[in-house]
């Protein structure tokens, strides 16, 4: 059986190999029509790749929201250290330095929030993940 090229349906959800679960019934429809009337897809093989492909697409579906509440939350954590004293890792130290100083800003870049923190010596620091942030005062 030969499969000509199948063009992704417009949606969401793609699976590992990068097709959507509309392209994936495609490939059952023709694989279907496709076979060998002498021996024919068997109705639980058949079923089974059903089931198969919707839980693909629930698993895909999951995955996206768990994605989006990770990023809201994520948001919500950083916009909540506005105005709060805070430390943070010293740019490149090794030996676990910290520089104290409050959240005047969030930013997010690609999604990603990260803060601006101006020290008491007046030092504006930019950029800082929420990671590097070791205490919240």
């Amino acid at each position: 059986m030969t499969v000509s090229s199948v063009t992704p349906a417009a949606s969401n959800a793609d699976n590992g190999l990068g097709l959507s679960f509309q392209s994936l019934l495609q490939i059952i429809l023709t694989q279907l029509t496709a076979q060998n009337p002498l021996q024919p897809l068997d109705n639980f093989q058949f079923v089974s790749q059903l089931a198969e492909f919707s839980q693909l697409q629930l698993t895909q579906d999951l995955d996206t929201n768990v994605s989006s509440l990770l990023a809201s939350q994520s948001a919500a954590q950083a916009v909540g250290m506005l105005g709060h004293t805070v430390d943070v890792e010293a740019a490149g130290s090794t030996s676990g330095s910290t520089v104290s100083g409050t959240v005047q800003a969030v930013t997010f870049s690609n999604g990603t929030p990260e803060l601006t923190i101006q020290t008491a010596g007046g030092q504006t620091i930019a950029n800082v993940a929420i990671s590097q942030i070791t205490q919240i005062m």
